[in-house]
């Protein structure tokens, strides 16, 4: 549960610099052009939008994504349908519902399957699956921390 508005916390999840803080401080995602100064509520769906490079530490590139916002509803959610150096296919879709007065609920649904060569690797698909739902774990107690911070109203 997110102790703020629905709309307030969408608005900045899908901004460059809402994504950035949620990743922060281990992690830190370089936008394409194609959404420099914007956010992804101006994408239109099915369009491929670019590379994005994931920097860790924010400086180190270690993988990309090739950003595609495959379905997206305004105020409430996305589903990103892409590939990365690492992923054959990624799939993350968010959801921002409304929860009673001034709080509202985030969830992240994520599907991947890595590529063949790091799945060759032993123990690499746990690993991945571990450190996917880490990072989720992470970029929600951000978003906690956040609004908790910053006034949810």
């Amino acid at each position: 549960m997110i102790p703020a508005l629905a709309d307030r916390v969408w608005a900045r999840a899908v901004t460059p610099e809402g994504i950035n803080h949620e990743l922060g401080p281990w992690m830190r995602m370089r936008m394409p052009r194609a959404l420099r100064g914007k956010t992804i509520d101006d994408v239109r769906p099915g369009e491929p939008l670019g590379r994005c490079w994931l920097l860790l530490f924010g400086v180190v590139p270690f993988d990309y994504d090739d950003l595609t916002v495959a379905e997206l509803e305004p105020g409430r959610r996305f589903l990103e349908r892409s590939t990365m150096l690492s992923m054959r296919s990624w799939e993350h879709e968010r959801i921002v519902e409304p929860r009673g007065e001034g709080a509202c609920e985030v969830a992240d649904r994520l599907r991947f399957e890595p590529r063949r060569w790091v799945a060759w690797i032993p123990g690499a698909e746990r690993f991945a699956r571990n450190l996917v739902g880490r990072t989720f774990d992470h970029r929600h107690g951000r978003l906690r921390g956040y609004w908790s911070t910053n006034g949810g109203k």
